[in-house]
């Protein structure tokens, strides 16, 4: 399920790295797409939306509902 979530305090590209990789380590199949600019991260996943944005938060960004 295609699901998009707002996430602060990416800065760079290392910062889009680090989420995807929280993410895939929750979900290895997760498709993850990242507009830095906008603060989205599309996720493509069978997780549940908990637990992806707790492992977003885990890895230190603000996820917003």
């Amino acid at each position: 399920m295609n699901q998009t979530f707002t996430v602060t305090g990416m800065t760079c590209g290392h910062c889009e790295k680090a989420v995807t990789r929280a993410i895939q380590d929750a979900d290895p199949q997760a498709l993850v797409k990242i507009d830095r600019s906008s603060n989205l991260v599309e996720v493509e996943s069978t997780q549940a939306r908990d637990i992806l944005a707790k492992a977003i938060a885990e890895e230190g960004y603000a996820v917003k509902d």
